[in-house]
């Protein structure tokens, strides 16, 4: 994938690195020194052709493994981001991992463009972008979806009349408001679910995504599973063409927290590592209402199903919004990486297979954690995860 284009990108995104480096990248917060533990053994020794495979040591430098591994995508993936590449570019200083985090339907088309050597992205391919793949991958097998990043979205809002409080939703309420249906904060649907606390005579004002976001489509396809007779539109990813209309747009994760922010009465959606002091609402599952966490979050991945059907090799998985159990939170992330199954260099190769590796390992899944409060993939996906990673090779 070593075209023009891709040498273009290059450029472009190494300077988004050195920006955020610099502390301009307003979707992350936290800083990219290496997450303790994360620094390979001096005395680690590896073939210069290391590949990684099942048998490999998680989170194990590669001996003399070099060069320039460049992706895009979920903004929402930002801060776990920082925290991946100051844990592997520390145990491989001749390796820079470049990151641009420009949301999910960026990522994926310029992945799907022949520009990055991977994406991440908050919803996996579907048919016809795997297809798409197949002609922009090396090889004819296409690309793979791991799901690395797991993670609440959580319901930021902005009422300082009951700061202090938690303000509890229905899923019914939820699809509410973002179907503008319950326009007031002190409508009856609201209250009910609130008996102890004086709810303000303020307009609702619910803010979405505005750009091509997984985030979105993770959001809507909750409220599509818990209350489709409200909300009517399924799960959706651009919204503002397929969505109710109304409320204010805001582009990337960063806009919708700052939008939030400055808003009084207004409610958003964002990937809840990145909502800094705002008060999440919690959610009703199961007749309780549930706070997020990555614990509560993590539990819904176990409850879920892998779809696969593109390839033996792909993690998508089919992410259960209807709980039955009130200790799990049911508006999860799960956000990919999305990979080739072929390449057409062997540098290519041991960067995408020993970075990805890495990132699914007990390491990386600490690291971030550590930077972005994600919950870990259980040691049963990791082992699957790295079965499809020891598929990746270079196209004969």
């Amino acid at each position: 994938m070593n075209t023009p284009k891709r040498r273009i990108l290059a450029g472009a995104l190494a300077f988004t690195l050195v920006a955020a480096a610099c502390g301009d990248d307003d979707d992350t917060t936290e800083d990219t020194e290496a997450p303790a533990g994360t620094e390979a053994p001096a005395d680690t020794e590896a073939p210069a052709d290391t590949e990684a495979t099942p048998e490999t040591t998680e989170g194990e430098a590669a001996a003399e493994l070099s060069g320039t591994l460049i992706g895009a995508g979920a903004s929402s993936q930002a801060a776990a981001m920082q925290g991946w590449q100051a844990g592997f570019q520390n145990a491989n200083p001749d390796v820079t991992v470049e990151y641009d985090p420009i949301g999910s339907g960026g990522g994926r088309e310029t992945f799907l463009a022949g520009g990055t050597d991977f994406a991440g992205s908050d919803a996996a391919l579907d048919d016809e972008e795997f297809q798409q793949s197949i002609d922009t991958c090396a090889g004819d097998q296409g690309a793979i979806n791991l799901p690395h990043y797991i993670s609440p979205i959580a319901l930021p809002y902005n009422l300082p009349s009951i700061e202090g409080e938690t303000l509890n939703l229905t899923a019914e309420a939820i699809a509410g408001i973002f179907a503008n249906g319950i326009t007031n904060w002190n409508d009856p649907i609201i209250a009910e679910s609130n008996p102890d606390l004086e709810l303000p005579d303020l307009t609702i004002n619910p803010v979405h995504r505005s750009d091509d976001s997984g985030t979105t489509e993770n959001f809507t396809d909750y409220m599509s599973q818990t209350a489709p007779d409200i909300w009517t539109f399924g799960a959706i990813e651009p919204w503002d063409t397929e969505g109710p209309g109304g409320g204010e747009g805001a582009p990337q994760t960063s806009g919708v927290v700052a939008a939030v922010a400055a808003g009084e009465g207004s409610i958003g959606y964002a990937d809840a590592s990145q909502i800094g002091d705002l008060p999440a609402a919690a959610v009703g599952v199961a007749g309780e209402f549930v706070e997020f966490s990555p614990e509560a979050a993590g539990r819904i991945v176990d409850s879920s199903e892998r779809t696969g059907g593109q390839s033996e090799f792909d993690f998508a998985i089919d992410v259960n919004r209807n709980p039955d159990s009130a200790d799990t939170y049911p508006i999860a992330l799960v956000s990919y990486h999305i990979v080739c199954l072929a390449y057409d260099d062997q540098e290519t190769v041991d960067l995408v297979k020993a970075f990805m590796t890495y990132v699914g390992s007990e390491d990386g899944q600490a690291a971030s954690a550590e930077s972005a409060g994600s919950a870990p993939i259980s040691d049963d996906v990791r082992q699957e995860i790295l079965v499809s990673l020891d598929q990746i090779s270079v196209a004969s």
